[in-house]
């Protein structure tokens, strides 16, 4: 019988042992981050922001730092790969007081990567213990890293790159079972995460195809980790992270909310972008969200068209109507 921890510990901050929110960058904003933790998400992570932006004054990159009271306990993310700007931005980072700050050391994105950031640095061990070393004696808060598996299927060096993590002082290291060059494709391999956590001491935070409550507790009983980081099983179902905490607490969870309180649920979603962004902004970044919630729901893929045009509330509002009307007898169906 699988019996979960309360809590797991990471430098002194204590989160309970459900599921994260993971880091994803244009995805995971403010909006999103509240919507998760609103619905049980036991922590969450920003969206990465450059140590070169941060040193040299980018207005936009300091904005990913903010942290709201809701949101704790949260960590704001970094990616670079140069010490000294690592070092400076840890120290502007601290500014914003979060509770952790995450170096990105597992983004697979061309534009990351191609600095020498991101997943690169697993291809540059010392470089990697350097940079994690230089926030490290910068933060006065635990710092963690994001890794992948390798950064291909012929250089799975993920237990050596969290060995590195660990002698260079971080607090945790969350691993993706995939490499750079899966992406998001293929499935992630919990066997990597599982002999991460047997060969360090530090907490491991597994992450990869999690997107049921029963696959969360699988990956916390096949691998040992220490925490469980949902990403892409999360879009459009902030719901998810209440389910998982009700089935780890009780074996059962409740069901999925029906297309009439999925639509309130979006409503809510896309009015916090609004609230942060101000409407013309948040309306545009909003319509991928938008587009999620309607998964599976009669005429889903109009609506999604319909969705991709959004430009106000207003025609928000006629939209979920719309689709109301549409779905009809079929509201309590499980869709």
């Amino acid at each position: 019988m699988y019996k979960r921890q309360e809590y797991t510990n990471i430098g002194g901050v204590k989160i309970e042992k459900t599921a994260a929110l993971a880091p994803m960058a244009s995805v995971a904003d403010r909006a999103y981050r509240i919507m998760a933790k609103e619905y049980g998400a036991c922590y969450v992570v920003g969206e990465m922001a450059s140590c070169k932006g941060l040193c040299y004054n980018d207005r936009k990159t300091a904005e990913l730092l903010s942290v709201t009271p809701g949101e704790r306990p949260m960590a704001v993310q970094l990616f670079g790969n140069e010490p000294e700007f690592v070092k400076g931005a840890v120290e502007i980072a601290e500014r914003f007081q979060p509770d952790i700050i995450d170096i990105n050391s597992g983004c697979p994105m061309p534009k990351i990567v191609s600095g020498g950031a991101g997943s690169a640095l697993m291809k540059t061990p010392e470089l990697f213990g350097d940079v994690v070393r230089a926030a490290v004696e910068a933060a006065h808060v635990p710092v963690t890293v994001k890794i992948r598996a390798g950064w291909d299927e012929n250089s799975i060096n993920a237990v050596e790159i969290a060995k590195i993590a660990e002698q260079s002082g971080a607090a945790a290291v969350a691993v993706h079972g995939r490499t750079k060059t899966q992406l998001y494709a293929g499935k992630a391999d919990w066997d990597v995460i599982r002999a991460v956590k047997q060969s360090v001491s530090i907490p491991v935070i597994g992450n990869g195809d999690v997107s049921t409550p029963e696959l969360c507790r699988e990956m916390y009983e096949y691998t040992g980790c220490d925490l469980v980081m949902v990403g892409r099983g999360s879009y459009g179902r902030p719901w998810l992270f209440r389910q998982i905490r009700e089935y780890l607490e009780a074996g059962s969870y409740s069901p999925e909310p029906t297309a009439g309180e999925k639509l309130d649920i979006m409503r809510r979603h896309i009015r916090l972008i609004v609230e942060d962004k101000g409407e013309r902004v948040g309306m545009k970044e909003a319509r991928r969200p938008a587009s999620w919630y309607l998964k599976g729901m009669k005429g889903a893929a109009k609506f999604r068209d319909m969705c991709s045009e959004l430009t106000t509330l207003d025609e928000l509002e006629r939209l979920i109507e719309k689709i109301k009307e549409q779905q009809g007898e079929h509201e309590n169906e499980d869709l």
